[in-house]
């Protein structure tokens, strides 16, 4: 636990959530500042600043996101269930926890419209492929 931590006091139970799911290594939340109808929060209770600091034998508590994101599907009658993970200030980590943002969609509910996309640079994928392997 990180002293200063909000998901640490909140799993530790210094800060009161509206948990929906707790076992062992997870804590499923609604976040304070919704985007949706049941828009939570999955994290782990061990405290790790982002994915990259996660050890490849931490990462059991993954295993609960299919069941919690159904249940959500299903209590919140979406039609879909956006998860979403950042790593760092630049991709909009804000606390600095390891977290997924389990977010239900709705029709026409206006959230997180994607740029247009545009093809693949053939040269500019080869060499992202061949720096990936080393």
């Amino acid at each position: 636990m990180e002293e200063e931590c909000l998901f640490c006091k909140i799993i530790n139970g210094e800060i009161p959530s509206y948990t929906l799911y707790e076992d062992e290594e997870v804590k499923v939340f609604l976040d304070i500042y919704p985007v949706s109808k049941g828009h939570c929060l999955l994290v782990p209770k061990e405290h790790y600043s982002t994915i990259y600091d996660v050890p490849e034998e931490k990462m059991g508590f993954l295993s609960k996101l299919p069941s919690i994101a159904r249940k959500l599907k299903e209590v919140t009658q979406a039609t879909g269930v956006n998860v979403l993970q950042s790593n760092e200030k630049d991709a909009g980590q804000v606390i600095f926890h390891t977290h997924f943002h389990l977010i239900p969609r709705f029709p026409n509910d206006n959230l997180m419209k994607l740029p247009p996309q545009s093809e693949l640079n053939k040269k500019l994928a080869e060499e992202l492929v061949e720096k990936f392997k080393k």
